[in-house]
């Protein structure tokens, strides 16, 4: 993958933003709050509706946090994480939109039609619009709520936008990878636009900003302008670290004895964000929420091993249902829990934070609503067990089928060429493609080609289809159980079965050149009118007939940019 070019960031601009050392030690800052009347719904041991600071970051590898022995320094996560609870059983999904589907439906993909890769630029495709999302019932529960970073659900209609799913605010980009400095996205050769928007307007002012320090710097903006006596939920989705891997070049400086590049680069990139978060935690103390206050941080996805993250001891990398692409760095801190400075082993799903967050905020959660998510506040905050025994990573019907699964080798039960995961306690399934299967050192990442000649291979891979793994024993998936245990593999496969007649179809319609923002001002944004929108056929990506005439410029280009997308970056995550 292509590394962009840097672009410069100075000293002055920096300390603009407000990095200003903190004192962990220091008494805390906040004012005492009276009582509020929605004690009465609340868990027990809160005496008001906690501030909620939920922190995403993009492509951030297992590997790749100080207190799993990194290379990379990341002082602020690792004070917050071993002050509050790690969370080392925790699971996401292997790229970008699934994952943040889930976060904020409390659905596995299956159940919204998110099963297959991401959301595309030109596809006339968001987050299904009859889910209520965690957002939406936050303000039901009297929260106020911002989306700040990336937000990859979709933005076609206007109705698929942050601030029509549940954020009173927003500002941040609707596409997967923007430039962290002009916010540039191209989507092909000549396929380019502007994508930071400030609620739904394109914010042209905010280029030249490093993402990472204006997502920071707008956070701490909104709690200065927020009564701390009103619960908040922050959504903050950084872009970092996914690629173009740009950095200030102060923090490149820090890594200057690494000799691979891209390392580097992407480790610098990890260390702005962590003081970025630092920022973030000062500004709850400074402002008067901290001690009322449930920070929750959890990775996206894998590391991407040929971008510089590393997923090491791990097994697969980003795009992959190994442990690699799937097990998250995921940590909560707050004052609020109970039990803290310890680690918990308990099984975490990324859907679980719906319901958690819902029910820590007072709010209303029926078993009606279908959630795939369970309630793990009292696994995280008292050491309790998780509710959780059973993890479905997905089942993917439209990804390429492994040559050599079939209907039989599934016991009659599950067709093993499809690819699919699942974990039931300790035991974890996999069937079809699971994606690049190698363990990659750190040491052993981009840059250094002979190097792959000593990278740990499994050269039956490509002619199995049906994987085994009790995770507990072996959480680096080194000893393939299945033809020792053809109990458990009938079991589980029953279970993919379950889920299957389960799942709703997936959408994923064709892409529409009339996305291109060369016909939307030169920025990515909604471009599906409210006819157009009514009149679009179920997931085809194409207008009706009786709309040619209308967009006669756009049906010329059709025929182009379908084939550029079919030679383009078929695989691209």
């Amino acid at each position: 993958m292509a590394v962009y070019a840097l672009t410069g960031f100075s000293l002055i601009s920096l300390l603009s933003f407000g990095y200003l050392s903190w004192d962990w030690m220091k008494p805390s800052l906040v004012t005492d709050v009276s009582m509020d009347p929605m004690e009465k719904s609340l868990p027990p041991a809160f005496s008001k509706p906690p501030h909620i600071i939920f922190i995403l970051t993009d492509d951030q590898g297992y590997h790749d946090i100080g207190y799993h022995d990194s290379d990379i320094q990341t002082p602020m996560l690792d004070r917050l994480a071993a002050e509050g609870v790690k969370l080392e059983n925790y699971y996401i999904q292997p790229i970008c939109t699934p994952s943040r589907s889930q976060l904020i439906t409390g659905r596995y993909q299956i159940h919204t039609g998110l099963q297959h890769s991401i959301i595309r630029p030109r596809q006339p495709n968001c987050l299904p619009l009859d889910q209520i999302t965690l957002p939406q019932k936050l303000q039901e529960a009297g929260y106020s709520t911002h989306m700040v970073g990336k937000w990859h659900l979709g933005f076609y209609k206007k109705e698929c936008l942050p601030t029509r799913r549940g954020f009173d605010t927003f500002l941040g980009s609707l596409t997967g990878n923007v430039d962290y400095y002009t916010y540039d996205n191209c989507d092909g050769p000549g396929v380019c636009g502007y994508d930071l928007h400030e609620g739904e307007n394109v914010a042209w002012d905010q280029s030249g900003k490093y993402s990472t320090f204006l997502y920071a710097q707008r956070v701490s903006k909104i709690l200065a302008t927020h009564n701390p006596k009103e619960p908040i939920f922050i959504y903050v989705a950084f872009q970092a670290v996914h690629t173009p891997l740009q950095s200030p070049k102060e923090y490149i400086y820090r890594y200057r004895s690494m000799g691979n590049v891209a390392r580097r680069k992407y480790a610098a990139m990890v260390t702005c964000m962590d003081e970025a978060v630092r920022n973030i935690t000062w500004a709850l103390k400074k402002y008067g929420y901290y001690d009322n206050s449930v920070i929750v941080f959890s990775t996206d996805n894998g590391g991407q091993t040929f971008s510089g993250g590393s997923n090491w001891p791990l097994r697969g990398r980003k795009g992959t249902y190994w442990e690699g692409g799937v097990r998250g760095i995921g940590f909560v801190h707050s004052p609020l829990i109970k039990r803290k400075r310890r680690t918990s082993w308990a099984l975490v799903h990324i859907t679980d934070w719906y319901p958690t967050l819902v029910t820590l905020a007072g709010g209303n959660v029926s078993e009606a609503e279908g959630l795939d998510g369970y309630n793990v506040w009292p696994a995280i905050s008292e050491g309790k067990d998780s509710p959780r025994t059973e993890i479905l990573h997905n089942i993917d019907p439209l990804y390429n089928h492994a040559k050599h699964g079939s209907l039989k080798g599934g016991f009659g039960i599950w067709n093993t060429a499809v690819q699919a995961s699942i974990r039931v306690r300790e035991w974890k399934l996999l069937t079809g493609d699971p994606g690049y299967s190698d363990w990659i050192p750190p040491q052993m990442l981009t840059n250094f080609p002979g190097s792959w000649w000593n990278l740990e291979r499994l050269t039956d891979s490509v002619r199995k289809s049906v994987w085994l793994f009790n995770i507990t024993a072996d959480p680096y998936e080194r000893d393939d159980l299945s033809d020792q245990r053809p109990d458990v593999v009938r079991a589980l496969l029953k279970r993919l079965a379950h889920y299957n007649r389960t799942a709703i179809p997936v959408r994923y319609p064709a892409e529409n050149p009339r996305a291109h923002p060369d016909f939307n001002g030169g920025a990515w944004g909604p471009w599906a009118s409210e006819e157009e929108a009514e009149d679009w056929e179920g997931g085809g990506g194409l207008l009706r007939n009786k709309n040619k005439k209308k967009k006669c410029k756009i049906c010329k280009l059709r025929s182009f940019f379908r084939k550029l997308n079919t030679r383009l970056m078929s695989n691209r995550i």
